[in-house]
């Protein structure tokens, strides 16, 4: 469990993996994969209305790459990268 400075609460955080070679992720196919959007089209204007925090910061570029380590949370969920 993690808490979620932005909504005030604990959630549970769920682990993606890295394929194999993969040093990196954006923020864009880290949503697609995890089914909160369909396309990558959608991932610009779910950005632009959704609070979405990369390390505690917030972030709204849909390119943004995602290492080893990093903690993405938003609504009540909270995702790291492994």
């Amino acid at each position: 469990m993690v808490y979620n400075k932005h909504t005030g609460v604990f959630v549970a955080q769920k682990s993606i993996k890295l394929k194999e070679g993969e040093t990196f992720i954006t923020l864009g196919v880290l949503l697609k994969l995890t089914g909160i959007i369909d396309t990558g089209g959608q991932a610009k204007y779910f950005l632009s209305e959704n609070a979405v925090l990369v390390n505690g910061e917030e972030e709204n570029r849909r390119g943004r790459k995602l290492y080893h380590g990093d903690v993405i949370q938003f609504r009540n969920m909270s995702f790291l990268i492994d």
